[in-house]
């Protein structure tokens, strides 16, 4: 994940409202710490489900994913809208008319988007490990896709939720691809998350493809399986990679920080571990999570950490600092002593390759 980041300038307190523990380490955007969140998910969960619907409002999306039962149906991620006339599935890029699914982008005539040329090597979650590090010379085309099937509050990106479909401010697939040239060496679908608009992320990484650009992926995992499939042959074909967000391995904290589930991202996770031998040089899975202070810390790390190595103990796994935004602004910078701690957690749970990432956002608040 690219952060724009942004460092605040003092940590505040806030207090659980379930247990009246005090920290720094709380974010007034939940009011629910961690351990209740974990402990007491039938309490802490209504609260978070609140926190996303004022987080959302602002940008004119929905407070949650609809599921009318006569609504018509999106199956392009794993929330598995469905949408009656007039609604907008939970991206904000789905709407029904006269009972028909309506795609306002996404498709590959009509991408909503941002791209830029970043000079290699980058900072992507895998430039330890990928191919792109070493292309002196060379550049990476960025394509930050402005959507997004979660939530995130401690959002390192958030800024994508500006973006509105009814601007008509669309790139092609064609279009996008179009702008390689000769010392592009790869492509990086991101975002927001390339999962609400993977039939245009598709069409392009196919043309790009053509033009010998390895294709890269950087996603929470929430697309459908059959995409998520297309997404890593083209990657395994050009040498490219996908670099999965596991953002939280409890069921109840990934819905309280992200507002969605995370069952369907493990088992995309484990889809595509499955094909990690078919190439693991450079590697076509990577692993990523969030440091984000009070909430994501090093047991939580260790959990996923065991979850990759019964997979395969050599998929690449980067802790990668948090920055203070969005809604969980009032949280410090992730401290030196929380990502050394979940190294050391990651590699006691058996992975053999783990890096701290960001190292210059780490801190010492706590």
């Amino acid at each position: 994940m690219r952060a724009r980041t942004g460092r605040a300038l003092d940590a505040t307190v806030a207090q659980c409202l379930l247990c009246g523990r005090s920290s720094n380490l709380i974010s007034a955007a939940l009011s629910v710490c961690a351990d209740c969140i974990r402990g007491r998910p039938s309490e802490a969960l209504p609260r978070a489900a609140e926190a996303h619907a004022r987080a959302r409002a602002p940008f004119g999306l929905p407070p949650a994913e609809p599921k009318r039962p006569d609504g018509r149906a999106c199956v392009l991620c794993a929330r598995q809208c469905r949408i009656a006339d007039g609604e907008r599935g939970y991206c904000g890029l789905r709407t029904a008319r006269a009972g028909r699914l309506i795609h306002l982008a996404g498709v590959p005539e009509r991408g909503m988007l941002e791209w830029y040329r970043d000079p290699l090597p980058t900072n992507c979650v895998a430039d330890w490990v990928c191919a792109g590090s070493r292309q002196l010379g060379f550049h990476n085309l960025a394509v930050f896709y402005e959507s997004c099937t979660l939530d995130c509050l401690f959002c390192q990106n958030w800024h994508f939720r500006r973006a509105r479909p009814e601007r008509g401010d669309f790139l092609s697939a064609e279009e996008l691809a179009a702008v390689a040239n000769e010392r592009t060496f790869c492509v990086c679908f991101f975002g927001g998350d390339p999962a609400s608009q993977m039939p245009h992320a598709l069409a392009a990484g196919r043309l790009l493809a053509r033009r010998g650009v390895a294709v890269c992926w950087e996603t929470a995992g929430t697309c459908n399986p059959k995409l998520l499939d297309q997404a890593i042959e083209l990657s395994l074909e050009t040498g490219g990679c996908i670099k999965f967000d596991l953002k939280a391995y409890d069921r109840a904290l990934y819905q309280a920080l992200t507002g969605g589930s995370n069952e369907a991202v493990f088992e995309n996770f484990a889809r595509a571990a499955c094909r990690f031998r078919e190439r693991p040089e450079p590697p076509l899975v990577v692993a990523s999570t969030l440091l984000v202070p009070g909430y994501v810390d090093a047991a939580e790390v260790g959990r996923i950490a065991r979850f990759i190595a019964e997979l395969d103990p050599t998929i690449p796994y980067a802790l990668l600092g948090f920055a203070p935004q969005f809604a969980m602004s009032d949280l410090p910078p992730t401290s030196l002593r929380h990502a050394e701690e979940a190294e050391r957690e990651a590699r006691r749970a058996g992975l053999r390759r783990v890096r701290i990432g960001n190292r210059h956002l780490l801190g010492w608040d706590y």
